[in-house]
């Protein structure tokens, strides 16, 4: 599995994000070397806490395959998931979890909690870090630098 040309898949939909002003995280998810699945964040556009590009990408992935276990599925984002995306993750059985940047303040495939490989639940999902890291982390970073500097020049507001 080329692990670098899914990434560039999901950070197309990161890119679609950051155009929206949108936090720019993308995702794809790919079964049998196919991309079944394509999402990005939507939780501003919509209202909505749910939107994140990973529930949205699972969601259309059920679709496709007609069932709740993604088995056999792989996962990537641009940004370590969160704990609802991850327990989304975990409940959906994907198999593997394969992100860009690491989330050092919601991260939980690692970097705060490590919820898709606790001990205590009956499913393990394999976790890649660091492809295209340093693409993925710049956006996040440049999407971030420009909400402050529209706030600054809005007054703060």
């Amino acid at each position: 599995m080329d692990y670098n040309f899914f990434m560039e898949e999901a950070y197309k939909e990161a890119l679609k994000a950051y155009k929206i002003d949108e936090v720019p995280i993308g995702c794809v998810i790919v079964y049998n070397n196919e991309i079944i699945a394509r999402a990005y964040n939507m939780r501003n556009i919509e209202k909505n806490t749910l939107k994140h590009a990973e529930i949205i990408a699972i969601d259309k992935a059920c679709k496709v395959l007609k069932d709740w276990r993604l088995e056999g599925c792989s996962i990537f984002v641009t940004v370590e998931p969160c704990a609802m995306c991850s327990g989304a993750i975990l409940q959906s059985r994907i198999d593997k979890v394969i992100f860009g940047a690491k989330n050092t303040k919601f991260g939980c495939c690692g970097s705060i909690l490590n919820i898709v490989n606790n001990d205590s639940f009956n499913h393990k999902v394999e976790v890649i870090e660091g492809i295209l890291e340093e693409k993925c982390s710049n956006l996040m970073k440049d999407f971030f630098k420009n909400i402050r500097r529209k706030d600054k020049l809005n007054g703060g507001l």
